[in-house]
């Protein structure tokens, strides 16, 4: 079989293949860009935040349906103000350049994270946004801000304890479904993919119940240096994975089958 020597090769065979339904992002590696460039590392999120554009419409061209970006996590706060500051003020920066253009391509723009905890301004931005893209049925471009996963995970227990302490649940409710039904992401599929870029090699409080079962994929290249070219790689090699969810692949399970006869 002869191997795709162009881009646009890759992509046709790549779109023939199951595709993630969700890909989650932690886009690492900005104030090391910046650094690489003398450059103060505000300059590194602003250059992030044009990479978000770029694989945001790359992901809505191959056919993913979610796309969850780690923008900010509840442990953000301990950077020097200016910087957090500055990190505050790129969701409005982001959305009022392109959400114009989100529109027009069908995006729905969502949020997971602790909201209220944001400044006001970060909280009208996004929710101007959310509020014009919410008849959107494409692409999901789901923000996690100010966002935590032990938290998360803490509040689903403050939630369970609750049902149970008003007599609305019993002992014998409480499952898997119950617990995923608490969740910020109830509404949304589990990842399929994760990448994190920058070359770490760690969750970092990332949605920790979520990814029990997806591809993890790392990479070296700074996020500011990420481009369709990685993505459609990360893709690739997903599509290359046997997914068995714990159980046995499909030609193990086939033949315990036949020696079961």
């Amino acid at each position: 079989m002869p191997v795709p020597d162009s881009f646009a090769d890759r992509l046709s065979i790549a779109r023939k293949k199951q595709m993630p339904n969700h890909v989650a992002i932690i886009m690492d590696g900005n104030g090391r860009w910046a650094r690489q460039r003398n450059l103060p590392r505000v300059a590194g999120h602003h250059e992030g935040m044009k990479t978000i554009r770029k694989i945001t419409r790359f992901a809505n061209e191959l056919g993913v349906n979610v796309l969850t970006l780690y923008a900010f996590s509840t442990e953000n706060w301990k950077r020097p103000r200016v910087e957090v500051d500055f990190l505050m003020k790129l969701p409005g920066k982001f959305l009022t350049a392109y959400l114009p253009e989100l529109i027009e391509e069908n995006i729905r723009v969502e949020m997971i994270g602790h909201f209220e905890a944001l400044p006001e301004h970060t909280q009208h931005a996004i929710e101007k946004a959310m509020k014009a893209t919410e008849q959107n049925d494409g692409l999901v471009l789901n923000f996690a801000m100010n966002y935590g996963s032990r938290l998360e995970l803490v509040n689903v227990v403050k939630q369970i304890c609750e049902l149970a302490m008003t007599q609305q649940i019993d002992l014998a409710d409480v499952n898997e479904a119950l617990v995923e039904s608490c969740l910020m992401t109830s509404h949304l599929p589990e990842p399929d993919l994760l990448i994190r870029t920058s070359g770490e090699v760690r969750l970092s409080n990332f949605m920790l119940w979520q990814l029990a079962y997806a591809e993890l994929a790392f990479t070296d290249v700074y996020w500011p240096d990420y481009d369709e070219e990685c993505l459609l790689e990360a893709i690739e090699d997903f599509q290359l994975r046997n997914r068995r969810f714990g159980s046995l692949c499909e030609e193990e399970d086939a033949l315990k089958k036949q020696r079961m006869k």
